[in-house]
């Protein structure tokens, strides 16, 4: 079944591009954005995923601000194309690839709208390959880049105010990620063992670089999975000339670093990050680590489908459906089990070197026990 990918050299397996290489229900290839003011008034996401073997796209926006969050989703049948990156009102377009991305949600009778641009300030990072298992069973096995820019254009809120989005003040991450996660509906068969899992994972801007961390870890703290980088970027203030950010094949040379432990509080009742430290080394051996202190508002990730009840990712809503709904972040059930995976913006300050200070997100997802941290159940609050 031939589309207009096939007219390019990209082809992995014998078959034309719109079949996937697995039969596997739960493969996907996803695009994901955030973005946030530096001080933190405004947090907004974006994100885009295709699941073939569901025959299902959908495309979300979410923007917290004084308070509220406000979330427009949209879900079709999955086009064939692998071009297509729209659904309803919601849209993509890779101008630069791995340099400059727009995102968009066109007016719509929800009255949230967007149109905006991201500029890398720094090359793609490459994660490790994640592979994780419930059992013998391998539940994710999925590749990501990650990769950190400012923001332009504006957001429309409903009520008709809009928000000009100012790159000398807007900073995000975006993340292109692909492989076998769970999505969809809940599979049929015998109950599945708990999975207790802790995911951190920390995008940081810095005045000169870029950092990540990156761990999974289960309820007696080993750290299964880890992936750290950081890696030359634009400095902060300028606008970044996408023509002077490396791509892989020019080879940018990235830093490793290997996070080995964190040292985390909570808000009481909850099992939010209060704040903390996280700490690295090189491959120098010598250390790198930061404190964070939470700034300004928080997205939760239901917002963009994440354990959404109504617009989980991948789950066949019809032919084109577009919905919208909000909330007040501070009237939220903190332990409500749709609410845990989240990201908050944290103001970091370097515990080595001299003392340096970056902005970024902390990104969490938190279920079961955690003995180092003293949690003994599914929910339980700090």
């Amino acid at each position: 079944m031939l589309t207009s990918a096939d007219d390019f050299p990209i082809h992995q397996t014998p078959e034309p591009v719109a079949t996937p290489a697995t039969s596997d229900r739960n493969a996907y290839d996803r695009y994901w954005f955030n973005g946030y003011d530096r001080d933190g008034a405004f947090y907004f996401a974006f994100s885009h995923g295709l699941y073939p073997n569901r025959f299902v796209a959908d495309a979300h926006f979410t923007i917290s601000v004084d308070g509220v969050q406000h979330s427009l989703h949209a879900s079709r049948r999955a086009p064939l194309d692998r071009f297509d990156l729209t659904v309803g009102p919601v849209g993509i377009e890779v101008l630069t690839p791995l340099k400059v991305l727009r995102v968009y949600v066109e007016p719509n009778e929800h009255g949230l709208g967007c149109d905006l641009t991201f500029t890398a300030r720094a090359a793609a990072i490459e994660e490790e390959r994640t592979t994780t298992r419930n059992g013998h069973h391998v539940i994710m096995d999925s590749t990501r880049l990650t990769q950190l820019g400012v923001w332009s254009g504006t957001v429309t809120l409903p009520g008709g105010r809009v928000l000009a989005i100012d790159p000398a003040t807007t900073l995000g991450t975006r993340d292109r990620s692909w492989g076998v996660r769970p999505v969809g509906e809940r599979e049929a068969g015998a109950p599945k063992p708990v999975n207790p899992l802790l995911w951190l994972w920390t995008p940081i801007h810095w005045a000169d670089e870029v950092s990540l961390w990156a761990s999974f870890e289960r309820a007696d703290g080993h750290m299964y999975h880890v992936d750290g980088k950081r890696v030359a970027a634009t400095p902060l203030g300028e606008l970044p000339d996408p023509a002077a950010v490396p791509v892989p094949e020019d080879e940018p040379a990235f830093a490793k670093l290997t996070p080995h432990h964190h040292a985390l509080t909570w808000v009481p009742g909850t099992r939010r990050i209060a704040g903390g430290e996280f700490h690295m080394t090189d491959d120098a051996g010598e250390p790198f680590g930061y404190r964070i202190e939470p700034v300004g508002t928080r997205g939760l990730l239901a917002g963009l489908g994440y354990l959404h009840s109504e617009w989980g990712h991948a789950v066949w809503q019809g032919e084109l459906k577009v919905g919208y709904e909000s909330w007040e972040l501070a009237t939220v059930d903190p332990l409500a089990f749709d609410r845990q995976h989240q990201q908050q913006v944290i103001r970091v300050t370097e515990l080595t070197g001299a003392g340096r200070v970056g902005v970024g997100v902390v990104e969490q997802l938190f279920f079961g026990p955690h003995e180092p941290y003293g949690f003994k159940e599914i929910l339980d609050g700090a």
